[in-house]
């Protein structure tokens, strides 16, 4: 199979979707593995060692395109990309489409198949390609957030975890999944005082049990909601709904209700974001202010990590990769049913009920497509 990985577009995006490691898998399978030319310089893989891997290394991003018959990449293809897609190829990469109607309408138009990687399941319920950069963001949002802290950053001047005699910040975690257990032990670790709500109570006693009392875990209701607000330095959304989007759990109203200075980090924004004034930011102007309270929307964190990012994310990808490549996409995504939750969008149709829903879109059973 003729496999092409394009250059990442979207601002300050340097995560590149596959490793000089994984073209070797791929090229030894008898594949053929197009690398658009310095695609993998700001992950720190130069144009050599994919040529030593076996990859064929191509200038023309129209010829890396066009050639190819699957599309590997890292963010949802940006409008110029989305033109260049047609009608029998396969692209497979994290799509986010809930939030995002024109890009939906756009991939349904182009006629190709689009497998999200964010939607892709496994036997425990848990999304296995959205969990190595879910990590990555919630450690991250900690840093973020801790940084934003600072009075230069229009922040309250906040160190998180205090010194002799002042107390730490505390942080407020939304969401106890991947980003959030992630982020609640990134800020403890710096010596934070830190909540963590959710609504699943095994899931609480899980992260009460694991970190041995030293993590504050509370049922999310809206009194909760309520107290987090008026008492957090730093508040982090990591709410996540597979496939939809995120519900919108802080209003414009209760900002007026936070601490001038203090900061929301919402890793939800790929999905639309889970609190009602976020809006996506770029690494190039990563906060913005409202109402006194610092706002960290960035809708790509782990490119800013992109050696780490990337090699966490061929690690995951690869065997789906693989499995692509081998046997196509219909007997592939057959004969996995965790695979063929990643199909979101086939010849023109939409294929996952949470995208449909959000646009008002027929859904169409994507079993009745693979095979």
């Amino acid at each position: 199979m003729k496999i092409a990985v394009p250059k990442e577009i979207k601002n300050h995006e340097y995560r590149v979707a596959l490793t000089p490691t994984g073209v070797r898998e791929l090229v030894e399978r008898g594949h053929r593995v197009i690398v658009q030319a310095s695609a993998g310089e700001g992950s720190g893989f130069p144009d050599t060692d994919y040529q030593a891997a076996g990859a064929s290394l191509e200038a023309d991003v129209e010829k890396v395109w066009s050639e190819a018959e699957l599309i590997l990449k890292v963010k949802e293809p940006q409008s110029e990309e989305v033109a260049r897609l047609g009608e029998g190829q396969t692209l497979f990469t994290y799509l986010h489409l809930a939030a995002e109607e024109k890009l939906t309408k756009g991939l349904m138009a182009s006629g190709a198949t689009c497998i999200a990687y964010e939607t892709i399941t496994d036997d425990h319920g848990g999304l296995p390609l959205l969990a190595p950069m879910s990590r990555v963001a919630g450690r991250m949002a900690v840093q973020a957030g801790a940084h934003s802290l600072e009075k230069a950053q229009g922040g309250a001047g906040v160190l998180l975890p205090g010194v002799p005699g002042v107390a730490p910040a505390k942080v407020t975690v939304i969401g106890g999944g991947v980003v959030g257990e992630n982020a609640a032990r990134m800020a403890l670790g710096l010596g934070a005082e830190v909540t963590v709500l959710d609504k699943s109570l095994p899931r609480l006693e899980a992260l009460d049990h694991r970190y041995q009392g030293r993590l504050r875990t509370v049922y999310s209701t809206a009194d909760a909601l309520d107290e987090a607000i008026r008492d957090s330095d730093l508040i982090i959304g990591a709410v996540l709904v597979p496939g939809a989007a995120a519900p919108k759990l802080i209003t414009r109203k209760q900002l007026s209700d936070m601490r001038p200075g203090s900061v929301l980090v919402d890793v939800a924004i790929d999905q639309g974001g889970c609190f009602e004034t976020s809006k996506a930011t770029t690494h190039a102007e990563p906060t913005y202010v409202v109402d006194d309270v610092v706002h960290y929307c960035v809708a790509n964190m782990p490119g800013a990590v992109a050696r780490t990012s990337t090699q966490a994310l061929t690690n995951a990808t690869m065997p789906f990769v693989i499995a692509l490549a081998d046997k196509g996409w219909q007997q592939a995504l057959a004969e996995d049913k965790h695979f063929l939750g990643g199909l979101n969008v086939h010849a023109g149709q939409v294929t996952h009920p949470a995208v449909a829903e959000a646009f008002g879109l027929e859904s169409v059973d994507p079993s009745t497509l693979a095979g």
